[in-house]
Parts: structure tokens; sequence; C-alpha cells
């Protein structure tokens, strides 16, 4: 028998959904990072197409786009408008957006994609890895349930397929990682979907997990992200390593998250990387 690998944890917290306020100093914490971004490994001027969250647009892309430009990337939004659940318009736009940026530089395009943006990042790398560099999600449920997310009901309300009409079948494959490098950000102090959802069960040495911390709102914003990001996309095609912070920035991206806040005694992750 296959191993059931969606997440049905609790959804997190009503107080860590509260504090998903705390997204505002994610957001003021990127000021800095700015300024420091001539110390981080820089681009090597491939594309990088970056997709929104859930009921947002590319307007909310748009400092982490800039950051992008800034270290050395053709950093690129969607053109789609909003991105209100699963639709097959969306899908198909994300695909022809992939395959236009392709041509116009002759090279693969990396996936970034928030929350939702990153499960599409996923399902399109998995249909065109011959032109998808690597995806990197941030905060993205693509292992979710609708047990595990307090925004479920939302979902349900804008998305063209609500999650109960997807076949068994497409969520448990959703749930493997794309045939291209993958890494998945995560903070186990997501207040929006259980983190247990938005991180990889996978032993394949070119996926694997980072805790960033912070809240589901900020994670366009986290300085860590931005470290993060900066590290995987400058790393040679074909030349795929783990992420291994300095010793310095260890503690940066250590789980300072108690078990108790998070409903998480158990870790889903076992011996996989994080």
């Amino acid at each position: 028998m296959k191993k059931d690998l969606i997440d049905h944890s609790h959804r997190p917290s009503k107080l860590l959904l509260l504090l998903e306020s705390r997204a505002v100093y994610d957001a003021a914490a990127m000021v800095p990072m700015l300024g420091l971004k001539r110390f981080l490994p820089q681009g090597d001027m491939h594309p990088v197409l970056v997709l929104p969250g859930f009921l947002t647009s590319s307007y909310s892309t748009r400092p982490l786009r800039k950051y992008l430009a800034g270290i050395g990337y053709r950093a690129h939004r969607w053109k789609l408008g909003y991105n209100m659940g699963y639709s097959f318009k969306l899908h198909y736009g994300i695909r022809d957006r992939i395959s236009e940026l392709a041509d116009r530089y002759g090279k693969k395009v990396s996936l970034v994609g928030w929350s939702l943006g990153g499960v599409y990042a996923r399902e399109l790398a998995r249909e065109m890895p011959n032109i998808v560099r690597q995806v990197v999600t941030m905060g993205s449920p693509f292992r979710g349930h609708p047990s595990s997310s307090n925004i479920q009901g939302i979902f349900n309300m804008f998305s063209e397929v609500p999650y109960e009409e997807m076949p068994a079948s497409f969520l448990q494959h959703m749930a493997h990682p794309p045939p291209v490098p993958t890494t998945a950000l995560y903070s186990r102090g997501d207040g929006v979907v259980a983190w247990q959802s938005t991180v990889e069960l996978s032993s394949r040495y070119d996926v694997e997990n980072i805790h960033v911390g912070g809240a589901h709102l900020g994670l366009g914003f986290n300085p860590r992200v931005l470290v993060a990001l900066a590290d995987r996309l400058a790393q040679p095609e074909g030349q795929w390593r783990p992420f291994k912070p300095s010793f310095w920035m260890k503690p940066l991206f250590y789980n300072w998250y108690p078990d108790w806040l998070v409903h998480g005694e158990e870790n889903p992750l076992g011996d996989c990387r994080i």
C-alpha cells in the first residue's frame, strides 16, 4: 500500500492566526536587507518567475521581485491578475508565461511561489521540466487537507475547483516533488496553513526543507527567506547542493517554536533534511 502523503494535522491555532499581524515586522526587516544584499551570493541573470499567493496579485510580490533583480536576476511577475484559487485559466496562463520567458532569454526559468503560488509552481515544473531550472516554495500547502488550513472555507468560495472536488489520486500526485531541484521554505509559526502541509517528505537528494520562521503573510519579506533565496537561486545549473548556512547564520534558521503552540509534537519530517 502506498504511503498517504497528504497532511491531516490540525489547522494552526487561533493564537497563531492572530499572530499573523507580525508580518508587519517582516516587512520592516526587509528594508535593511536591501542594503546588505551586496554581501549575498549574486545571480547569473537567469529568469525568475514569482507567483503570488491566494487572493493576492503581483503587487504583493513587487518588493521581492525588486530584491531579486538587485542581486542579479531577471525577476518577472505573472501578469495574470489575482490568484483566486485553482483554475484552468491560471494554470495554462502560467504555463504560457514560463514558455514566453524561456524563449525570450534562451534559458531555463526558476519558479518562486508564495503559498498557493508555490503549488502552481510545482505542478508547472512537473509538466515542463525541460525549461524549469528549479522550484522554491514559500509556505505552500502542497500536501494540504481542509483540516490543516484556517482559510479552507474562503478557498472553496473563490476557487473554480473546490478542494473536495479534486480527485484523491491528483492530491497524492501533487504531494510528490516535481522532477527538478525543489526547496520548500516553511515556518512552524505559520498561522494560515499547518506547517506540516508545507514540507517535503522525500529522500531525493535535490529536494529539501528550510525553516525560515515568521508569519505566513510575511514570507515575501522575511529576511531569512531572502537569504535562502539568494543562496538557492545562485547555484550553477546542474550543480545543486543542499542548503548549508554558515556558522553565524545557523541560529536564524533554527526552529524556536514550541510544540504546544503549533500542534506539532510529532515531526513528520523524520530523518529528512530540514
